[in-house]
């Protein structure tokens, strides 16, 4: 397996010319951040990723974890990452300055999300739901339960969870059991089952404070009944010392096709009788809704890990390929092999890949961005148009990055050959990893189901209607922007076009037929996020020719960005015109073969 190089000035370019990191830095609320630190950051970011955390990643595959009376045991090397971690305050970088945050914005924080997950996916799953978990409590939890667990978390001593699933409930979150008995004192008791919790728990951190949906007595049913509470592992006396561990047991984990190194644990809440204790957090009933903050923290965070996977699967394919010799290239002297690279198969393979790595990057920063200017920009309709921004994006970035990831994977398997389908060379590694993602955080089908049923609807079809007309007017930049950005011209307006008439097609039979629109509903996602990746990457290559007409920067780089956003509007973004007669086809076929016809 090669080494990971992070791709800083991939990261450079987006933030600048994407997310416009400069005019963030300039909200008052980080007025103590500038591009020089943000490089300075970056770099020694870069540095600790590749040389403390990536070596993890290999190690976690092949020695995995196991769990033994409870106690539940990673690679020696999980945890000297860990406590390097720690030392070096990377968990804290866009935290509140209050509970011992950097304050930098969030921008920040997906970067650091993007290389974690690159260089480690099993171990870097600690951390990110660390990420969501501080987000829940920082805007639910009274200032206590703020003051008791933030500091810790802030600094990754303490990690966090949240506990959803159950047996018997699945992605029906509602259906849940979990049981929260009131008493006296204020607590509640935890009786129930959780299953699929990531990181629920290890001994990497020195408590795990676990977020758990529960019902207390005589709740409503379905989500509304539904509660939130806090139940550490270690109970945390008034002074913050730890006390006894709590009621609660891991009692296997679960075997995975990836991610060996990432304990998914099955938690047994009150099994000794007494129940675990547990802190609730803000009102009765509200549990969903707090969650909700934390899930679309952790649906951005899960849609990096589809960027990040393709990053590495393309450093590995590109590596494998410049090295790998077969056959004979058009043009090479007879009888001599041709490094793979040579062959046009090869490239179109890994400009594929780079295309999508620069297309989900552009927007996942530009969906962290927009969080950036919803949460701090001083004007509040400017804050407000940001925040439903953010809202339509989410679903997109999760669902439709987490799917080019595990063809991405894929397709760096190709690269490889037969080389690639056999464990040593460690691109298998990639798929496996990769393949969670689309079912973590609601399944993709759920995600696409959310952009149809409640997205485009936002302020009455507003929402929508502002982005498509931002990616139409780009048409009067590349019309001036010469001859090589005619065909990203071109397919640009045609892809718009076609995802303007699914759309209307969508709000126009959505209401009649309702399951017209939940068929449509997976095709229109795919075909939003490749409009929206190609205008992203239309917007980037404008970048790159400003750049190279002002003399500033590396002239390679800056044409392979303007070469990947070409190739992408010719070869990638017709998809979407081709996904439009899947949108418009209604559900009549689906639901034409009874439910036994689909049985042997």
């Amino acid at each position: 397996m090669s080494d990971y190089k992070p791709p800083l000035e991939d990261i450079r370019l987006v933030l600048e010319e994407i997310c416009d990191i400069q005019e963030v830095c300039g909200f008052p609320d980080f007025d103590h951040v500038d591009m020089d630190t943000i490089d300075g950051v970056l770099d020694e970011l870069g540095r600790f990723v590749a040389e403390v955390v990536a070596p993890t990643n290999r190690i976690g595959d092949e020695q995995g974890c196991s769990v033994t009376d409870g106690v539940v045991t990673v690679p020696e090397e999980f945890h000297r990452a860990w406590d390097q971690y720690v030392a070096s305050g990377w968990g804290a970088i866009s935290q509140d300055p209050e509970y011992g945050g950097g304050g930098f914005p969030g921008s920040i924080q997906t970067v650091l999300t993007e290389l974690l997950a690159t260089a480690s996916r099993s171990w870097s799953m600690g951390p990110m739901l660390t990420v969501g978990a501080i987000d829940a409590i920082h805007n639910f939890a009274d200032e206590g339960q703020k003051e008791t667990y933030m500091p810790k978390m802030v600094t990754a001593e303490w990690s966090g969870t949240m506990n959803l699933t159950e047996p018997q409930a699945g992605s029906d979150v509602g259906a849940l059991t979990t049981r929260a008995v009131p008493q006296d004192d204020g607590t509640y008791r935890i009786f129930g089952t959780k299953i699929f919790i990531t990181f629920g728990e290890h001994e990497l951190a020195g408590n795990i404070i676990q977020l758990v949906l529960a019902r207390t007595p005589e709740s409503p049913p379905g989500t509304r009944g539904i509660s939130l509470f806090i139940v550490p592992k270690y109970l945390v006396a008034d002074d913050g010392s730890l006390g006894e561990r709590n009621d609660y047991t891991c009692i296997s984990l679960e075997h995975k096709l990836g991610l060996h190194a990432s304990p998914t644990c099955v938690l047994s809440y009150g099994e000794s009788g007494d129940g675990a204790v547990g802190y609730l957090i803000g009102e009765e009933h509200q549990g969903m809704r707090y969650m909700f903050k934390m899930m679309n923290n952790a649906r951005l965070g899960v849609g990096v890990e589809g960027l990040a996977v393709t990053e590495r699967a393309l450093q590995q394919a590109a590596e494998f390929a410049l090295e790998r010799r077969q056959g004979t290239a058009v043009g090479a002297p007879r009888g001599e092999q041709s490094v793979i690279v040579e062959h046009a198969d090869v490239r179109r393979m890994l400009l594929t890949m780079r295309a999508y790595t620069d297309a989900m990057r552009c927007l996942l920063y530009l969906n962290s961005s927009a969080l950036d200017t919803a949460g701090h920009h001083p004007d509040p309709e400017i804050s407000q148009a940001a925040s439903e921004r953010a809202e339509l994006l989410t679903p997109i970035s999760k669902a439709w990055c987490t799917d080019i990831g595990v063809e991405m994977a894929s397709i760096g398997i190709q690269v490889h050959g037969g080389y690639g389908y056999i464990e040593e060379t460690g691109a298998a590694q990639h798929y496996r990893d990769a393949r969670i993602s689309p079912i973590y955080e609601g399944t993709n089908g759920i995600q696409a189901i959310d952009l149809v049923g409640r997205k485009l609807s936002l302020r009455a079809g507003g929402v929508m209607g502002d982005l498509l007309d931002e990616i139409a007017a780009l048409d009067a930049a590349l019309a001036v922007a010469g001859e090589e950005f005619d065909s990203i011209r071109s397919n640009l307006a045609d892809g718009l076009a076609a995802l303007r008439e699914a759309t209307t097609w969508i709000i126009s039979n959505g209401v009649d037929d309702p399951n017209a629109a939940l068929a449509a509903a997976t095709p229109y996602l795919k075909m939003f996020g490749q409009v929206v990746g190609g205008w992203l990457l239309a917007r980037l290559a404008l970048g790159a020719r400003r750049r190279l007409d002002e003399g500033v920067g590396n002239t390679g780089h800056l044409e392979g960005k303007i070469v990947a956003a070409r190739f992408y509007a010719e070869q990638l973004l017709p998809i979407a015109r081709a996904q439009l007669g899947a949108v418009t086809a209604g559900a009549e076929d689906l639901f034409a073969i009874s439910a036994d016809g689909f049985s042997v």
